[in-house]
């Protein structure tokens, strides 16, 4: 796990399946953007992105933006309040959105 912190989000590079120490280390984010960057390498069902679904709604909640990105998902197996991106630009653009609504108080 890679840890890139930026003015804009805090980047989580997540290079193997395990999600403990993920779950653990995100209490250390919360008072920013964060963008989980699962690699390619890893091994990931439906099921355990949607274990994801509590923490974005913990960031929405504290006025944060939670992203995972990873290509090759059908983002219509999810609930809308997790965003999830093919890319990272995406990600990004999804940041910067959820800034826009927040900011006009959506």
């Amino acid at each position: 796990m890679k840890f890139s912190i930026s003015e804009k989000y805090t980047l989580i590079s997540v290079e193997e399946s395990t999600f403990c120490e993920l779950e653990k280390q995100l209490v250390n984010f919360k008072s920013n953007h964060v963008i989980i960057e699962l690699s390619e390498n890893v091994n990931i069902n439906d099921e355990k992105i949607s274990l994801f679904l509590n923490i974005s709604s913990d960031f929405k909640t504290n006025g944060m933006s939670f992203v995972v990105v990873k290509s090759g998902i059908d983002i219509d197996n999810f609930s809308e309040s997790l965003n999830i991106a093919p890319t990272l630009q995406e990600a990004e653009d999804i940041i910067e959105m959820e800034a826009i609504e927040r900011d006009l108080g959506f």
